[in-house]
């Protein structure tokens, strides 16, 4: 049995969506996005208090990269990894792991605007630059989507796989902090992708407690006070 311990909102989202679309059996532990992370039950499974952690075959694992490579591995039939050999690999894995790019810069901004209690403790100047970091990376997808190739609908030239999965899901989050208006393809695949039932299976149900409250976070502005 698989079991994916989940928060909504967060990283383990992208491995949720990844095991509905993998159409395997497995059980859903949702966790509160608070100080029971760090509960030594669950630091058993996760070290460092995070989501998300995953038990497989009598192990764990905790990193969410790690845990979508492995189960593209375990199983291949679904079409969702590129295999050592094959022609898309090396893409794949360098857009599969750029999600945690997108995420790091998405993680400092969920720091500054949701999880610091105090605005002294908070910083104008590092939202503007992270959320600036956040549509340096948007620029980047665009700029693969816009490649000239036939049939660019989705990260990999193959087709639709798990750097759709993990990208995507970065994006879910990025955009609680940075608009993708000026990126038309990137929208495009974005709206494409999160149309699939796996997508919207794998969003917070109604009446979950969510990390974000509101849609969009703006970097504050400097009052000149």
């Amino acid at each position: 049995m698989i079991t994916l311990h989940h928060c909504p909102q967060s990283r383990s989202m992208r491995v949720l969506w990844l095991l509905n679309e993998l159409e395997v059996e497995f059980r859903l532990s949702v966790h509160a996005f608070d100080k029971s992370l760090r509960a030594p039950e669950y630091l058993s499974l996760s070290p460092a208090g995070r989501v998300p952690a995953l038990e497989i075959d009598g192990e764990r694992m905790f990193e969410s990269g790690a845990m979508m490579e492995y189960l593209c591995e375990r199983f291949p039939e679904r079409g969702l990894g590129r295999l050592p050999g094959e022609p898309d690999r090396m893409a794949w894995l360098v857009w599969l792991h750029f999600a945690e790019t997108i995420s790091q810069h998405v993680a400092a901004l969920t720091q500054q605007h949701v999880v610091l209690y105090d605005d002294a403790m908070r910083s104008p100047t590092v939202m503007k630059l992270e959320a600036a970091r956040l549509r340096k990376c948007y620029a980047a997808i665009e700029g693969r989507l816009s490649t000239p190739v036939e049939n660019r609908d989705y990260l990999l030239t193959s087709g639709f796989s798990a750097c759709d999965i993990a990208v995507g899901q970065a994006v879910y989050m990025a955009r609680h902090f940075a608009r993708t208006d000026d990126f038309p393809e990137l929208e495009k695949w974005y709206g494409a992708i999160t149309e699939r039932d796996t997508f919207r299976d794998a969003l917070p149900d109604a009446g979950s407690e969510l990390i974000y409250a509101q849609p969009f976070y703006a970097p504050w502005e400097v009052s000149d006070a």
